[in-house]
């Protein structure tokens, strides 16, 4: 069987907006297996994958002595490709028949997920359209995350991801208890995600939301947000790695959006949509604004 290599990214969101480029060439090349570098805080997300070969980590903090470690299981392999989208040497020290690093790129569009794509791009045999982002989760996956989802009344569930890495792009926790009382008619209930800071940051203050809530912040792995994200009927959440997930989740969503480079770093999926905040600044972003944009995604899905 046939092997192709791909090297991807560390982040959440970075990792996952490298996946339209590990599709297409899943897609070009039915018949491989592609093995996988990647870090170990995202790897996880890769798991499920179902053309995966091995999975290999590179850790940064290992330096020097762990990226020879990692060149020597690499070298036991003969590729038939190798895409790199994360250094502009590694492919070149290994054995594989054809390469790709980023520096080789053509010119490509303004969005991440386009740059990932040119690279990959140079091994496919024809052009192909950039699919939507994707992670993948098994039966038993969805099966874990119904009996969360059981807990709360449905089918309409709202899920809201208040957190983020860095404050400045945080919507304020108390617009998100707004949210949910502006949107008390159109949805059931209310499932919160995110990490364990993300429960440090919200600080008790999204608890008495206007809708019963499923509380899994800090309480799920990636794989299993991914999949109650999948049953879930709409995403509400903060320029983040969960919103990344629930794009490749395939739901409705929406990325509120202050400082940053949306054009570049924004959710790429067919049903990932955005919000800018005024001024870029995202106490002004008010609640109503966010609930009629809602509302405009659910009168989408009805039609």
């Amino acid at each position: 069987m046939s092997r192709l290599l791909f090297v991807t990214l560390s982040n959440i969101g970075d990792l996952v907006m490298t996946t339209p480029a590990l599709r297409a060439l899943n897609e070009a090349y039915p018949d491989a297996l592609i093995d996988i570098v990647a870090d170990p805080r995202s790897s996880e997300l890769l798991t499920r994958c179902p053309f995966r070969g091995d999975l290999f980590h590179r850790v940064k903090r290992e330096g020097r002595t762990g990226l020879l470690r990692l060149v020597r299981s690499l070298r036991r392999r003969r590729y038939d490709a190798i895409v790199d989208l994360r250094t502009d040497f590694l492919p070149w020290l290994l054995r594989g028949a054809r390469r790709s690093a980023r520096w080789q790129a053509p010119p490509h569009g303004p969005h991440a997920v386009e740059q990932h794509f040119a690279v990959a791009q140079r091994v496919l045999p024809a052009p192909r359209a950039i699919p939507d982002t994707r992670i993948w989760t098994t039966a038993d996956d969805d099966a874990r995350a119904a009996a969360l989802l059981d807990r709360v009344p449905g089918p309409r569930r709202l899920v809201l991801a208040p957190g983020a890495n860095w404050p400045g792009k945080r919507w304020p926790v108390e617009h998100y208890a707004a949210l949910a009382q502006a949107l008390r008619e159109e949805f059931d209930s209310l499932v919160l995600l995110g990490s364990a800071a993300d429960v440090a940051d919200a600080g008790g203050r999204l608890d008495g939301l206007a809708l019963p809530t499923l509380d899994l912040m800090g309480r799920t792995s990636l794989i299993e947000a991914t999949a109650v994200m999948r049953q879930a009927t709409l995403f509400v959440g903060n320029d983040s790695g969960l919103g990344h997930l629930a794009s490749a989740a395939g739901i409705p969503s929406v990325t509120v959006f202050g400082p940053g480079r949306p054009e570049r770093y924004r959710p790429w999926g067919s049903r990932a949509s955005l919000l800018l905040a005024p001024d870029l600044a995202l106490e002004k972003l008010l609640p109503s604004m966010v609930a009629d944009h809602v509302r405009a995604q659910l009168r989408t899905l009805r039609t």
